[in-house]
């Protein structure tokens, strides 16, 4: 099959990020350029897969140009509180789209007003509260690519599975136990190697197939909290605890902001699992229980994940998004 050239992977060290370099490179079928804040990283991404590294920094625009000369197709994905400088970045792409063929960017559902007609101003089950903000950036770091005129698919995923219990690890080392205010509830949590499955085969397949698609990946089974730690506690060899947390205490402890996400992954609107990973890739997802104790591409199992700092992106007593509200749409 024909080369696909050079495919930028922003957010190359990051959960999914690596597994899309890992898999773009087994694929043989392009050019697979990592990006790095730091080029100290840069062995560890070649040996996940990438052929070049090159500085790449959202909030450096000056990084920006060299690492789009000659790049073809882009893997999108950026952290939360950067969705100001994506949209920026998504105008910049958007002024190269004679050049690049293909955006493959890494979402959320559930704020979409493309493929749904949801209105921000009405939560599911909060009477007179907003949809989450968190879940508007999500659409806005869809739209600023297709407004930017570029080919675009979305792979929206359900809540990481590697972002379940990493504020736990202390209490599942030392005590036996974790918290977490999502309770009975069952949510479709989704296997980050799955996101990277997804969106590699959509680059591989290209936008002739894939562009102006919103995909909703999920995991294949739904689980509450309970049936989390049951899993945990096999792959561990031991029994772990799992114990409610009440919701203003995870509020004090991250923030309003990620709190109104949460309470949709106590409301139900996250129990449902889409057929659209088994549609793109032709097998059903990944459970956590397979999760915890299968290696992905990019080396780890989800056990040894949770339990190294990768994905520690939030810290009890810091509200990483207390300016967002102060994003204003482009």
């Amino acid at each position: 099959m024909a080369s696909l050239g050079t495919v930028l992977v922003t957010g190359s060290s990051g959960r999914i990020g690596k597994v899309v370099l890992a898999l773009l490179s087994k694929s043989g079928r392009c050019t697979p350029r990592a990006t790095a804040r730091d080029l100290a990283k840069t062995d560890g991404l070649k040996a996940l897969g990438a052929a070049e590294v090159v500085a790449f920094d959202l909030k450096d625009k000056n990084t920006w140009e060299g690492a789009v000369t000659g790049v073809s197709a882009v893997f999108s994905a950026s952290l939360d509180p950067l969705i100001s400088e994506h949209m920026e970045f998504a105008a910049f792409l958007g002024s190269k789209k004679e050049q690049i063929k293909h955006v493959v960017r890494i979402s959320c559902f559930g704020a979409d007003t493309n493929t749904n007609s949801y209105d921000k101003d009405t939560h599911v089950t909060c009477e007179g509260a907003q949809i989450p903000l968190m879940l508007q950036h999500y659409w806005w770091s869809e739209e600023c690519l297709v407004k930017a005129g570029l080919p675009t698919t979305s792979v929206r995923g359900n809540f990481f599975m590697n972002h379940l219990l990493k504020n736990e690890l202390e209490n599942i080392k030392e005590h036996g136990f974790f918290q977490s205010p999502l309770g009975n509830c069952r949510n479709s949590f989704v296997c980050t190697n799955d996101m990277a499955e997804a969106a590699v085969t959509c680059l591989l397949e290209g936008p002739e197939k894939h562009a102006n698609k919103f995909y909703d990946i999920t995991g294949p089974q739904p689980q509450s909290m309970h049936e989390v730690a049951a899993d945990l506690s096999k792959a561990l060899g031991k029994t772990i605890e799992y114990r409610p947390q009440d919701i203003e205490q995870f509020k004090a402890d991250f923030g309003p902001t990620r709190a109104e996400f949460f309470e949709y992954l106590r409301n139900g609107f996250y129990t449902r699992c889409s057929p659209d990973f088994y549609n793109i890739t032709g097998h059903k997802g990944t459970s956590y229980a397979e999760y915890l104790s299968t290696k992905g591409p990019h080396g780890e199992t989800g056990l040894e994940e949770l339990f190294s700092s990768a994905g520690a992106i939030f810290t009890k007593g810091v509200d990483q998004f207390k300016d967002l509200a102060n994003v204003q749409k482009m």
